[in-house]
């Protein structure tokens, strides 16, 4: 009995995971960046034409420099404690974006417009 419900389990999880990967990689892929700060838009971008360039956000004294190259953006490096946003690499999907919690910092996917996905 208890292998029967071990096995049922491990197959909801599988059927799971296949439903999810499917959704994350249907999405429809987005090109225009948004960069917020501290709940600020500090820039938004087009990665389609957008010109290969680095650049600084700072943050209370604390600096992440973001790459923009080939069409791609990262944070390139960060003087936060732990460097999990610029170990995130390129952002490659509009359900995981690049954030740094220590200096407040996220770099999303957006559709382009001004308004907030959730209360629209």
């Amino acid at each position: 009995m208890k292998n029967k419900v071990f096995i049922m389990m491990i197959a909801v999880i599988f059927i799971a995971g296949i439903i999810g990967s499917v959704i994350v990689l249907t999405a429809p892929q987005k090109s225009t960046v948004r960069i917020v700060s501290d709940g600020t838009v500090v820039d938004t971008v087009d990665l389609r034409t957008a010109q290969d360039r680095t650049f600084d956000v700072t943050y209370e004294g604390h600096v992440n420099t973001v790459e923009i190259k080939d069409h791609r953006i990262r944070i390139k490096d960060a003087d936060c404690p732990d460097r999990t946003c610029v170990n995130m690499g390129w952002l490659s999907s509009a359900s995981m974006p690049i954030v740094c919690l220590p200096h407040r910092l996220v770099i999303e996917f957006t559709d382009g417009a001004d308004v907030d996905a959730v209360t629209r």
